[in-house]
């Protein structure tokens, strides 16, 4: 597979670790000394895999739904490259807070031993919707049974 679509499937592997709260397969997109600045979008400026990771799991999100789109990659060499993103991302906390934002992921990307990884990650937000109240009903795992299966619409 070229490199572009590798770096295609990393961000795709971000988005699902995030959004699943699969730490382990979250921590692995990031390089080991990774930069992570969410300053402009309200948040921090982390330094290191394990501390992202971390600090991703303490946001206690209840539920959260990331998309990228429209990826302009730019490989600047044989293992490092550019990225931006276009993103639509939507959190639920457990108090009822939800957030909506619209805006961008700046991203470098390193390839180590045949692998490329997140080296350095920056979210800026042109537009966010906040509100606060009662949480959406979220179906949870055990409501999604109907859903599984080849073909569930046969059933």
């Amino acid at each position: 597979m070229d490199d572009l679509e590798e770096i295609k499937k990393l961000k795709a592997r971000y988005f699902r670790g995030l959004d699943s709260q699969d730490w382990e397969l979250y921590g692995s997109v990031f390089a080991e000394d990774v930069v992570v600045d969410t300053s402009k979008a309200g948040g921090e400026v982390v330094h290191g895999r394990d501390t992202m990771v971390a600090y991703a799991r303490n946001l206690q999100m209840v539920q959260s739904v990331h998309q990228g789109h429209m990826p302009e990659i730019e490989l600047t060499s044989a293992t490092t490259a550019t990225g931006i993103w276009s993103l639509e991302d939507y959190n639920i906390w457990p108090d009822g807070w939800q957030h909506h934002g619209w805006g961008h992921y700046l991203e470098t990307y390193e390839k180590k031993d045949g692998r490329w990884y997140i080296k350095t990650l920056q979210l800026s937000y042109l537009r966010t919707e906040r509100t606060f109240g009662h949480a959406p009903n979220i179906s949870g795992r055990d409501k999604v049974v109907h859903l599984k299966g080849a073909n569930p619409a046969k059933a």
